[in-house]
């Protein structure tokens, strides 16, 4: 997700290795994370929370190394970071000899030679070790002391961090928050094989915060001089500046286009030349390309380029205008430094609408171009893969795509949507697989009896001929892998992610699902690599953080899911399934109370009565557990078979939670995809008739 690399722990290691080293320097106002091997566990808590917040964070386990030329690169780090936190423990005193002290030393050398005043060392105690005492140089008993218990990290902190990654000059001017007025997405009565079988999972930000006042204490110096700061709530999210904003290399966001025509309703016709354009440029793998939701978010918001590039964390912005009249469309498009401000390229298009493929590649060639970007072969075959010329078929295909982003319960809107440009253009490969997609939405969000079955037919006969007409359109692979998912046909649906993710490396929504479908596959690791690039990819996404956090949530690491999805929570707590997911992570936890709160905030929706059937149990309110389970089972009957298993086994009766499974296996239920990680079946794994589930379902090794 972020650059990163380790520190810490390296005293496990072998000093004897020195392998050759290419690691990229750290980027301005990156966090140094100091730990004894013990704690990798709670450093790795920490991390998480501020990766989760878009904080540069100097860590990794998977680096860990020694020798002369490891250790060369982290006095470097050290050297280079903005703030260096260090772990202290049980473990670290227990341990006179240890290579954090030799970081430590390093850093305090370092802030020998800064002003008394300026935040850089914060002492962190991860147990009950007591500051009077503690065997650390005495330059950490100058500052105040923080209690992060096992690492868990409140939202307070992360805000205290950004704050401090500040620079003085701007760190009383806050910037926009990704909390401010959060897009709200509609959702379906039920999801696919992701959402719904996973239950579709508020603790309050600020909640956190008031944690985090009564717990820690500012980390700057405790002699007069120093600047204090007593209100951790109203720090401000970190500031633009230039002189620490280190974006990546070639890294771009596409602004929504403004709409000049004289019809207010063309709206729809600039979103999604937009976001054709943004796909063009991601089609460009030598580019990083902000995801839609992302650069979308700040559509009709007061923010300046600045702010912008520095939440999207983008070197470049793409703006510009498009007035439509008729099938001819003008563009007038720019692109500006967002670190310097300098102004990099400009061009108006005055084009007819059936020639809209020829200027994605042309808008797409000029910007590679004035990034400085050498492209290896002729992108415009990549770019105009699988579109149309025909004008009215486009303009079908930008209203079906509107209806996606606008109101994910409309199925047969979108449906018709693509059926027009599909009858306006037999050979519109993109508009088969959006079709696919919409087929399948319906038949596990909305359909029953027959018509799921139907309208699975559908959705694989449009993924097929989405690929026939172009075999290496990702779309195509994607909307296959969905098909594959949803009816269970598990090995097929991994093979068909690998080929999207290969095809397309820097479409966040590619990412986060391919990622969230290893994970729920036990592949924990590689899963979790493509959820987080998804992120770098697309940071203000409620869905980037919802991904994460499920699969954090199959990981078994609770907390860590707990901390992301509070950051989803934020962008878009309309969401129910997102504050349901949130609560099935308290539960996880054995925090029962919390967990119903969070579930309750839509008793009515099925999700939050499957979350409540649970954990009113827990709380002893069986009455209310089983009303909740009622009210389930006479909305969806049989065709939630796979949920009333998962009830079941949280209530102890196991032959019943394996009949309901055995069903929902006849009955191929979209939701048994993650039966193999799925948390809330772990009291029936060592059964006999849940390992033959299990093998029947032929998941991949």
């Amino acid at each position: 997700m972020l650059a990163a690399a380790a520190s810490g722990a390296l005293d496990a290691m072998s000093a004897k290795q020195e392998p050759a080293l290419s690691q990229a320097p750290m980027p301005a106002g990156a966090v140094f994370l100091s730990y004894a091997s013990e704690d990798a566990e709670a450093a790795e808590r920490i991390a998480t929370a501020l990766r989760a917040a878009g904080v540069e964070v100097w860590f990794d386990k998977s680096e860990l190394r020694g020798g002369d030329v490891w250790d060369r690169q982290i006095r470097q780090q050290i050297h280079d970071c903005r703030l260096f936190i260090a772990l202290i423990s049980a473990h670290t005193e227990a341990r006179d000899e240890g290579y954090f002290r030799r970081e430590w030393r390093l850093a305090i050398e370092r802030a020998g030679d800064m002003a008394e005043r300026k935040a850089f060392i914060v002492p962190i105690v991860i147990d009950g070790t007591n500051e009077r005492g503690a065997s650390v140089p005495d330059r950490f008993r100058d500052v105040q002391w923080t209690r992060l218990p096992e690492g868990q990290t409140p939202a307070g902190f992360v805000q205290r961090v950004q704050h401090l990654l500040a620079p003085p000059s701007t760190a009383g001017r806050p910037a926009v928050t990704a909390a401010t007025s959060p897009p709200v997405i509609s959702e379906p009565p039920r999801a696919s094989w992701r959402s719904k079988a996973a239950l579709a999972g508020v603790v309050a930000v600020l909640a956190a915060a008031v944690i985090y006042l009564l717990f820690t204490r500012p980390w700057v110096s405790k002699h007069p001089v120093a600047h204090q700061l007593t209100s951790t709530a109203a720090a401000p999210a970190a500031p633009v500046n230039a002189a620490s904003f280190a974006p990546p290399p070639h890294s771009i966001a596409v602004l929504p286009f403004v709409n000049m025509s004289r019809d207010k309703e063309q709206d729809y016709f600039s979103d999604g030349l937009t976001e054709e354009i943004l796909n063009s440029l991601a089609r460009i793998n030598e580019l990083q390309v902000s995801a839609r939701t992302s650069s979308f978010y700040f559509k009709g918001k007061d923010a300046d380029l600045p702010t912008m590039a520095h939440k999207l964390n983008v070197g470049s912005v793409l703006e510009g205008s498009v007035r439509r009249s008729g099938h001819t469309i003008r563009i007038t498009a720019q692109l500006n430094n967002a670190v310097t401000g300098f102004h990099l390229w400009s061009q108006t298009y005055d084009r007819d609408l059936g020639d809209v493929l020829k200027l994605q590649t042309d808008i797409a060639t000029a910007v590679a171009n004035a990034l400085r970007v050498t492209l290896l072969a002729d992108i415009g075959e990549k770019i105009e893969l699988g579109g149309t010329r025909t004008p009215g078929a486009f303009d079908a295909y930008v209203r079906a795509r509107k209806a996606d982003w606008q109101n994910g319960q409309d199925a047969q809107r979108k449906i018709a949507a693509y059926s027009e440009a599909i009858r306006l253009d037999p050979h519109y490969a993109l508009a088969y697989a959006g079709r696919s997609f919409a087929f399948d939405g319906d038949a596990v969000d909305f359909a029953s009896g027959s018509a799921i079955d139907a309208d699975h037919a559908k959705a694989l006969g449009d993924a097929r001929q989405a690929l026939a007409l172009a075999p290496e359109l990702p779309e195509g692979h994607e909307a296959l892998a969905y098909y594959f998912a949803n009816t269970l046909q598990i090995t097929q649906a991994r093979d068909e992610f690998a080929r999207a993710v290969s095809l397309a490396p820097g479409y966040a929504a590619v990412l986060r699902s391919a990622g969230h479908f290893s994970v729920s596959l036990g592949r924990t690791a590689e899963g979790l690599a493509m959820i987080e690039r998804a992120v770098a990819r697309d940071p203000i996404s409620a869905d980037s953080y919802d991904h994460y956090g499920d699969a954090l949530y199959l990981a078994r690491r609770y907390r860590d899911a707990v901390t992301v999805l509070q950051r989803a929570v934020a962008l878009d707590g309309a969401r129910s399934a997102i504050n349901t997911e949130l609560g099935l992570a308290h539960y996880a936890l054995g925090d029962y109370r919390t967990a119903a709160t969070l579930c309750e905030v839509r008793s009515d929706y099925w999700i939050g009565q499957l979350c409540l059937a649970i954990t009113y149990e827990k709380l002893g309110r069986r009455a209310d557990a089983a009303a909740m389970r009622g009210k389930l089972q006479a909305a969806f009957g049989d065709a939630s078979a796979n949920e009333y298993a998962l009830i079941d086994a949280q209530w102890g009766d196991k032959q019943s939670a394996l009949r309901w499974l055995e069903k929902a296996f006849r009955l191929r239920d979209a939701g048994l995809a993650r039966l193999k990680t799925e948390p809330l079946l772990d009291p029936l794994r060592d059964e006999p008739r849940f390992q033959a589930i299990e093998r029947e379902l032929k998941f991949p090794d």
